[in-house]
């Protein structure tokens, strides 16, 4: 990317072999013919080689022809990987243009006599700026103007009209080739073919063969979601091993979640948000091999969507104790009611033997300071509890996810939706009943597949819960804990302990349990 850079800050601006402004004005007065000119370069998608070949390639072309004709070239104007057909991109170097035009001098004070780019659409593909650039380029007598069809009078009689109609070919000829490669991508998809411009990541460069390493990243990471952990936690996995994007970048949140929503994963094809069906209405599978199951997929996006993110990186505060937030001081107050405050971790002192501890807050942050609990054997004893809880719910955690019992409706849906349409083909309807009642079947579908995906996901994180409980622990981040531990417990009640160096005593946690079927199944 840096080498891009240097390359697109060596073609802009003023040439490194120009002679000076005073030297320039001599040759002019010696040689009232000569021209000095400008000289403007752009590409659309600079983003598969990101070396700017495309740009030097035209100032190079347009250096020669300026060579060709006796023009010194004074300022370089180059705006790489900007299109120039979408309203919402700004190019820097074209406004910038269009300034010094109407001033009639470059930055450095050159005069300008003229513009030069390898083609007209590099320029313009709008109208406004068609007529932008034409009324710069006339504000100032005498000014030529080439492009690869030869030198071109900007100021003949009925050009702004010709111009305009350029434009509007040149939009059509995108908007054609727009829909072209819209139309091809979805039926690629629909015969169930790769339509990844880049590798993606997990697969090798046919985008068909699984890469075992990054294919075992997802594979873990996505049973390490479903199971509790976040995305940033992830994210952060994965920086560690330095994986990288296709396009060579250290992972971030939103790549990461990219990766882990992408249907591609369990074999499926989505368009504009919406997986590919066959004309039964099922899944379209790929032909590249799948990471994970389809169960696992839609386990994966439901536990996603259901943080409630709104997109934001970041997400719920990862704590550095087990059990911060989830302890609640069971002190009776002064006027017989209890504190009830959440506790939270921290560093313990050095001149004892454990490393962390909690306590209930000072009474000016809202707690009562009354009660304070040693770390580790707090950690250890509710770990057993909580364990032993998740080994007794796990065995019955599938059985405890009832099938979903609603294909009938669907099927009946889908069939309506056909019939809708078979009708309207016929002509037995008209447009306006047709589009009146298809909105309310679509929704209808809608529906059903998002609670028939629900009812997947649900089966899904039942089924992670059924793995070896006591293996898993060991290998589940503190986040992944502390999940497991709130799908088990409302809260654990800490009494005091009183005053002195007392034992520990078990018996002042008291687990509030939260019952089977809200453990078991996702919040």
């Amino acid at each position: 990317m840096a080498a891009r850079e240097e390359v697109i800050s060596k073609l802009r601006g003023v040439p490194a072999d120009l002679p000076p402004l005073t030297e320039v004005l001599a040759m002019l007065e010696a040689n009232p013919g000569m021209k000095c000119v400008t000289c403007y370069a752009r590409i659309s998608d600079d983003a598969r080689a990101k070396d700017a070949h495309g740009i030097e390639d035209q100032h190079r072309e347009l250096s020669d022809k300026a060579r060709e004709f006796g023009w010194l070239m004074v300022y370089r104007y180059t705006d790489n990987d900007k299109s120039a057909s979408k309203e919402n991109v700004i190019r820097d170097d074209f406004e910038r243009m269009l300034v010094d035009l109407a001033a009639g001098k470059t930055p450095e004070g050159y005069p300008v006599h003229g513009v030069m780019a390898v083609n007209d659409d590099r320029l313009y593909r709008r109208p406004g700026d068609w007529e932008r650039y034409l009324r710069a380029f006339t504000s100032h007598e005498g000014r030529v103007y080439w492009d690869s069809n030869g030198l071109q009078d900007l100021y003949a009689e009925g050009f702004e009209i010709k111009g305009l109609v350029g434009v509007a070919m040149s939009l059509a000829e995108t908007r054609k080739k727009q829909r072209r490669a819209r139309a091809s991508h979805r039926n690629r998809a629909i015969r169930g073919q790769s339509v990844s411009a880049w590798r993606p990541f997990g697969w090798e460069d046919d985008k068909i063969t699984l890469r075992p390493v990054e294919a075992e990243a997802i594979r873990k990471a996505v049973h390490d979601v479903i199971a509790g952990a976040s995305i940033s936690e992830v994210t952060g996995q994965w920086k560690e091993a330095e994986y990288l994007t296709a396009r060579g970048n250290l992972f971030q949140y939103q790549s990461v979640k990219q990766v882990l929503m992408n249907a591609r994963l369990c074999g499926y094809r989505e368009v504009s948000g919406e997986l590919v069906r066959d004309g039964d209405d099922q899944p379209i599978v790929g032909e590249w091999e799948a990471i994970i199951t389809p169960k696992e997929w839609f386990g994966v996006v439901a536990a996603i969507r259901a943080r409630g993110r709104g997109g934001q990186p970041g997400g719920k505060l990862v704590h550095k104790y087990l059990l911060t937030g989830i302890l609640r001081c069971g002190n009776t107050l002064e006027d017989g009611t209890k504190c009830n405050h959440s506790m939270k971790g921290q560093k313990a002192n050095e001149w004892v033997k454990y490393e962390h501890g909690y306590f209930c807050k000072k009474t000016v942050d809202g707690g009562c300071n009354g009660t304070y609990k040693r770390g580790d054997e707090t950690d250890k004893h509710i770990t057993k509890l909580v364990l032993a809880k998740l080994r007794a719910d796990a065995a019955a955690a599938v059985k405890d996810v009832p099938d979903w019992g609603r294909e009938e409706e669907l099927e009946a849906a889908l069939r309506r939706r056909a019939t809708l349409e078979q009708r309207w083909n016929a002509g037995e309807i008209d447009d306006e009943q047709f589009f009146r009642n298809l909105p309310a079947v679509e929704k209808t579908i809608k529906e059903l597949r998002a609670d028939q995906a629900k009812n997947i996901a649900a089966k899904a994180a039942a089924e992670e819960a059924t793995a070896d409980v006591d293996r898993e622990w060991k290998s589940k981040t503190i986040r992944q804990k502390r999940e497991l531990i709130k799908k088990a417990l409302h809260a654990i009640i800490a009494l005091p302990g009183g005053m002195g160096n007392k034992p520990f005593d078990v018996e002042q946690l008291i687990p509030v349990w939260k019952s089977a079927e809200s453990a078991a199944l996702p919040e």
